[in-house]
């Protein structure tokens, strides 16, 4: 009898330095679950930042403006600044624009730049490590530096003035990026098994037809990265557009937001009596409205994919 008691007792003392054991450890990792979430909270606040104080500005009325007192929530909430920004944004037409441009642009470097990547990944020809490397060059190269060549002969071709400057170079696998997208494509074609083209030449499939049914098919992951990245890119890009577009009907967004924080500055130090009461609707709210409504498209995009974006980067070149 003395023997099971102590075997009783010394199960119960097992069992109750398990729990033990395991409470400790549940609370080293609660503590490391707030810990990182703390962390990670901190760190998304200040990417985050921007994009919250342009929200809660493009709501203030003047006199919060004016306020020192008013940091975030507005006092006086003024939707109004919104009506202001669409009609000095030159909606629907600006919009109607930038689509154009960057979606036929996205079309352009998603054809052109997925030919040319199969030819260096899948081919061999004279001069192609050569070649690769003027396309790597082309990424590292900022636009800044050949704008004037670039213009002159944009000039020649009757290109200047219109999209034309922005759409066709997509389409010839340049653009803004191109080379990038060439890269990434050739990238993820290294990757996939020759086997499959193997099978399609037996098949009695020819290069082109290889290409568009069993290449083109197999590489959303990469497609799906170019295509946001393309058209985020040419969605907020100011500088070519400004360059190439000089009628006012065809400008894009991002060209009338600089306006607009023009015709701000000049009301600011206008001391005549239109100027002094157009002050008090046109303010820093309706430009941090104008620059919300900008950027609206590209949230409901990013929402809309944002899972099958994610799991195409770890498919992608980018992580290699």
């Amino acid at each position: 009898m003395t023997g099971y008691k102590t075997t009783e007792k010394g199960r119960t003392i097992k069992k109750l330095t398990g729990k033990l054991i395991l409470l400790n450890r549940l609370k080293r990792i609660n503590l490391y679950n707030v810990i990182v979430y703390v962390i990670l909270l901190n760190l998304s606040f200040i990417f985050l930042y921007a994009f919250l104080y342009m929200l809660t500005t493009s709501f203030k009325s003047y006199s919060d403006l004016m306020d020192t007192t008013v940091k975030w929530y507005p006092r006086e909430f003024k939707p109004q600044n919104w009506l202001v920004a669409l009609e000095h944004l030159q909606l629907p037409n600006s919009l109607i624009n930038s689509l154009l441009v960057s979606l036929l642009s996205t079309f352009g470097h998603v054809a052109s730049c997925s030919l040319a990547a199969y030819g260096f990944a899948r081919f061999k020809f004279p001069l192609k490590n050569l070649l690769f490397v003027m396309v790597i060059i082309t990424i590292i190269v900022p636009i800044q530096t050949i704008i004037v060549p670039q213009y002159t002969l944009y000039g020649h071709l009757g290109w200047n003035g219109n999209f034309a400057a922005l759409i066709v170079p997509t389409f010839l696998g340049q653009g803004l990026k191109g080379g990038l997208f060439i890269f990434l494509f050739r990238q993820f074609f290294l990757r996939l098994p020759p086997s499959l083209e193997e099978a399609a030449s037996i098949d009695g499939c020819n290069q082109y037809g290889t290409f568009l049914k069993i290449i083109i098919p197999t590489s959303g992951p990469v497609m799906l990265v170019c295509t946001v990245l393309s058209v985020v890119w040419h969605w907020n890009d100011y500088f070519e557009p400004s360059i190439y577009l000089s009628n006012a009907k065809d400008y894009l967004l991002p060209q009338i937001l600089p306006q607009m924080q023009d015709t701000l500055n000049s009301l600011q130090t206008s001391v005549t009596q239109d100027g002094l009461a157009t002050r008090e609707t046109f303010t820093l709210g309706v430009i941090m409205a104008g620059a919300a409504i900008c950027v609206i498209p590209l949230l409901i995009m990013f929402f809309a994919i944002q899972n099958k974006f994610i799991e195409s980067i770890d498919r992608t070149g980018l992580v290699e």
